[in-house]
């Protein structure tokens, strides 16, 4: 793959802290071709948004404002675990006309989690799409 693969990050919550931290971990420490390029959350105040802030990626309270980044974000990962959320963000990227980046729920974020091998992420219960 001859680019990065661009990714946003929705709710850094238990789920999202965890899988966020060691997410850019790999990412750093063996220098694939993936970028964080924009993260959500609640909380602008908690310290891994403030981490994201810190290193210049975006951070947005409102997760819907990530669909306005169109085709520079490839995969979503909403880690959410709010299915309105999800729904909405479905119907918005399809409104945009967004045919090119991808929404990928809780289940693949613990899909490439078993694949990271560092023990157990934390489940919300709505891992589906």
């Amino acid at each position: 793959m001859n680019h990065a693969i661009k990714v946003a990050l929705l709710g850094l919550g238990e789920v999202g802290e965890k899988f966020a931290e060691h997410f850019l971990a790999r990412i750093q420490e063996e220098g694939v071709g993936v970028e964080i390029v924009a993260v959500a959350h609640r909380n602008l105040e908690s310290p891994v948004a403030m981490g994201f802030v810190h290193s210049q990626v975006p951070v947005f309270q409102d997760a819907m404002e990530i669909v306005s980044l169109g085709a520079k974000v490839d995969i979503i990962f909403d880690l959410t675990g709010d299915p309105e959320l999800r729904r909405k963000l479905r119907a918005a990227l399809q409104a945009s006309h967004n045919q090119h980046t991808v929404i990928a729920p809780e289940v693949m974020a613990h899909l490439l989690w078993n694949f990271f091998g560092e023990g157990v992420l934390p489940q919300s219960g709505r891992t589906g799409y």
